[in-house]
């Protein structure tokens, strides 16, 4: 048997962990592969030939693995681009020095393309190494998945800090705007999952063109009514000429995608210049709600789990390559209000360069929120809490493989 690779790339999520913690223990019940390897860094530390043996890993090592925030392998922002044929090379001496045959890689939507293209490059140049992706992202972007690993835990904590801070916005009476950021550049489903609380006043998503006087109208309109202002945004939102509300739209983070934040700061600073109020909080959740182990979804994690076990018992095809596994509702069940997972596999082009928008008919006009189709698609995914174990009064963890 030859040996296989794990990496991970993008930006961490509070379950990511778990996927690569089933393609560990998937081996170990069925040893497909004589050695797991990690790529520290992704595929940047993965170049570098910097790799970690997971073979062995204890199962106190797997469960504490499962609830470890962040990515334990390290990850990267390193663009693989089609066409440098170097660091294809490279790639393939690596695998080949580690006698690797297959390589799994967990990540977004620029780690599926990554699997494309070295699973097409492969075919005509390395035929014998065969690359598997496995999805996670908060912002639950990719296609053709009904939801990506990831999000459900980082929508439960979104839930979680909006309803709090909306406690303890209401306790006071000074007139202030209280406006709550969350991540997701092109795509609103965890700015929208926020209404599951009932909190948010307004709701401003990248999905809808921001005017900026037809959104203070709204917001004069609140405060107005009830004295009372909660507002959720997406990082990503944006004027009709695409420019973002964000002050950090300038930098890109190696794929040419904008590094933002400072949505909610630019949105304040709007309501006091126009008037409305004479302050206003901003509440910036960004990484916190991405790396919060403590609330997890035991949706989430047993998914992300399970995509691991899923990818690795499919990798025993020798045909498959190019593949990523990935998440469907089962309809029926959703027909009778109840909530069931079915995994499936599709080709990696299908989920590489894609968005999935957070759907027009979900959205209510004049920032008011979202329909109740989009409640009911996003409470079953929060629901339920893993058993946690603690250290000192906190959830442990694993030391990261890329920090021994």
């Amino acid at each position: 048997m030859a040996n296989c690779l794990v990496a991970q790339s993008g930006g961490p999520t509070a379950v990511i962990n778990s996927s690569l913690a089933g393609v560990v223990r998937a081996n170990q019940l069925n040893p497909l592969y004589d050695r797991v390897f990690g790529g520290l860094y992704g595929i940047e530390g993965t170049l570098d030939g910097k790799l970690y043996d997971l073979t062995g890993l204890t199962g106190r090592d797997i469960e504490l693995l499962q609830q470890t925030p962040s990515s334990a392998l390290g990850t990267c922002r390193y663009k693989l681009k089609r066409g440098n044929d170097a660091d294809y090379h490279r790639l393939v001496e690596v695998m080949d020095a580690h006698d690797i045959s297959t390589m799994f890689y967990i990540g977004g939507n620029d780690s599926m393309d990554t699997v494309d293209a070295l699973a097409e490059w492969a075919r005509g140049n390395a035929p014998g190494k065969r690359f598997i992706g496995i999805p996670k992202t908060v912002d639950n972007d990719l296609v053709p998945v009904d939801h990506c690993p990831g999000f459900p835990s980082a929508a439960k904590v979104a839930c979680e800090i909006t309803h709090a801070t909306r406690l303890d916005y209401d306790a006071y009476t000074r007139p202030e705007v209280f406006v709550l950021e969350v991540m997701g550049r092109d795509a609103g489903w965890l700015a929208a999952s926020c209404c599951v609380t009932g909190d948010v006043d307004l709701l401003v998503l990248p999905e809808v063109d921001f005017d900026r006087e037809a959104f203070l109208a709204e917001v004069r309109r609140k405060f107005n009514e009830t004295g009372k202002c909660y507002i959720v945004t997406s990082e990503g939102a944006h004027y009709a000429d695409g420019a973002y509300l964000s002050a950090g739209n300038a930098a890109d983070d190696g794929f040419a995608h904008a590094v933002l934040g400072g949505a909610a700061a630019t949105i304040k600073q709007m309501i006091v210049d126009a008037g409305i109020v004479p302050r206003g909080i901003v509440q910036d959740l960004s990484r916190a709600a991405r790396s919060s182990n403590f609330a997890q979804s035991i949706v989430d994690r047993t998914e992300a789990w399970e995509l691991g076990l899923s990818a690795h018992m499919r990798s025993a095809d020798p045909a498959f390559t190019g593949q990523v596994v990935g998440v469907r509702r089962d309809e029926a069940a959703a027909a009778e209000g109840l909530y069931n997972a079915k995994f499936f596999a599709a080709p990696a082009s299908e989920f590489a360069n894609f968005v999935r928008h957070f759907p027009a008919e979900w959205i209510l006009p004049d920032y008011q929120g979202i329909a109740p189709e989009a409640l009911d698609y996003f409470r079953p995914l929060i629901k339920g809490e893993p058993r946690v174990v603690m250290d000192g009064g906190i959830p442990a963890t694993i030391v990261p493989f890329n920090r021994r």
